[in-house]
């Protein structure tokens, strides 16, 4: 038996090439040429807003920690009656923003857009105090602060702007040599 060879002078072979090379090339049709276009920015526009979703959800959670962990900072330096040159009051606010990531600054406080309040309260009547004195001992200190953050990319109906707010108090301690700092 011999083995067949085929040449390019065979019919098979000479159809075969001649099919896939006189085939012309699909042209788009008037009513499909911007098809491709709408279809991804209808897959796009859906994807990207899922995508940052998935960036804001955990960055807002990010921010309500790290603002819950701040303010409880501030106040557990001042029930130590700790001080610096500028009062407690100016001490307990400089750790609040130095634990607070940025998320709270004087900038932003000064436009409105943060606050950050330290209030003392009787232990005894749960009044609000003020003055000298406010901190002495036994007291109780709260120290507030709220943040504003915009979603990065805000599909919802809203403005987009988040409000994160967080408290901490607790019961001061005797001053060190029993002198109260000033506020």
């Amino acid at each position: 038996m011999g083995k067949t060879v085929l040449t390019e002078s065979d019919p098979m072979i000479m159809r075969t090439r001649s099919t896939r090379e006189t085939r012309p090339p699909r042209k788009a049709r008037a009513g499909e040429r911007g098809n491709a276009i709408v279809e991804a920015a209808l897959v796009l526009l859906p994807m990207m807003a899922l995508f940052f979703a998935m960036i804001d959800f955990p960055f807002a959670v990010f921010i309500q920690n790290t603002l819950r962990e701040a303010v409880r900072e501030g106040v557990r330096f001042a029930i130590t009656q700790q001080t610096g040159g500028s009062g407690q009051d100016a001490a307990i606010k400089s750790v609040v923003e130095s634990n607070s990531f940025g998320f709270l600054n004087d900038a932003d406080i000064a436009a409105g857009n943060s606050t950050f309040t330290i209030t003392y309260y009787n232990g005894t009547t749960l009044a609000a105090v003020s003055g000298t004195g406010s901190n002495a001992q036994g007291n109780i200190c709260v120290v507030t602060a709220s943040v504003q953050h915009s979603w990065m990319a805000p599909v919802w109906r809203s403005s987009g702007v988040l409000s994160f707010s967080a408290s901490s108090s607790d019961v001061m301690e005797a001053p060190p040599g029993g002198v109260l700092p000033a506020r």
